[in-house]
């Protein structure tokens, strides 16, 4: 580990405070191990987010990427308008994607009732 273990959960609980869960998920990912032993360290907000991510990972469970979060941003999206021409533009190049069975937790109510309708999900 490059930083200290107090530095760390310093900058845990700054990214936490700040709104900066893309550097709090990072840094909870990689030091996931030396946190797992010290969960009880950090504060609220944090530790429900290392339990959340300890979950995912011991239930195999792959973290989304990038590319996949903005994917999903986009379905969202386009079904808050009912633009179905873009979302059917998103599952037709992103079918791994909405294979995954975690995915309806990051769909909003629109994109769902739409999905479930075309049979994408």
């Amino acid at each position: 580990m490059a930083i200290g273990f107090r530095e760390l959960l310093k900058k845990i609980d700054q990214s936490v405070d700040n709104h900066d869960l893309v550097l709090t998920r990072v840094y909870i990912q990689e030091n996931i191990d030396v946190l797992e032993e010290n969960r009880h360290l950090l504060k609220g907000n944090a530790r429900e987010l290392f339990e959340f991510l300890y979950n995912q990972g011991q239930d195999g469970t792959k973290p989304l990427s990038r590319q996949e979060i903005i994917t999903i941003n986009s379905i969202n999206s386009y079904a808050s308008k009912f633009d179905l021409k873009g979302i059917k533009f998103c599952v037709k190049h992103n079918a791994p994607l909405m294979l995954r069975k975690d995915i309806s937790h990051y769909l909003n109510a629109d994109a769902k009732i739409i999905l479930q309708g075309m049979g994408a999900i």
